[in-house]
């Protein structure tokens, strides 16, 4: 029993371990009817260099990880190989920045929809983790942050 324990410890010890993800705030923007495409939006961190890789979601075909970035004085949208998640650092993805694309969505994506999106991290040593969340779809008019503000208060 006790040699039974110890190899267990051994192999336990051996596993390479993932960096812990931790996904804060996730939203998407609810969309018109036949619009085609939206972003989701969020803050990563973790606890060990890492970085998003690719991301899939149920409600549309294709799902990008973008960058928003002025070219020349333009405003450009360009699909990323990742986003880079430096270790204790939190990293935003929104608007004007890096976020996920929803493009070929399926549906429209209503105000108050539950989207659920799946999220690629990759390590360091190249080993991946997968991260199941479920975003709430916010209206189109939403601020970034998704704070309400009231005027004359």
């Amino acid at each position: 029993m006790k040699k039974l324990f110890i190899a267990s410890l051994l192999a336990a010890v051996a596993l390479p371990a993932l960096a812990e993800t931790t996904v804060a705030e996730p939203w998407v923007r609810a969309t018109v009817p036949a619009q085609k495409a939206t972003g989701a939006f969020m803050r990563l961190s973790s606890d060990a260099d890492a970085r998003l890789v690719s991301a899939s979601s149920p409600v549309a075909n294709v799902v990008e990880v973008h960058e928003m970035a002025v070219v020349d004085n333009v405003m450009k949208m360009r699909q990323v190989e990742a986003v880079e998640l430096p270790a204790g650092d939190t990293v935003e993805l929104k608007p004007g920045s890096f976020h996920i694309m929803l493009m070929d969505l399926k549906a429209q994506v209503k105000e108050g929809d539950e989207v659920p999106i799946t999220l690629v991290i990759e390590g360091k040593d190249g080993e991946q983790e997968t991260v199941s969340i479920v975003a709430p779809a916010r209206p189109l008019n939403a601020p970034a942050g998704g704070m309400q503000m009231k005027h004359g208060q």
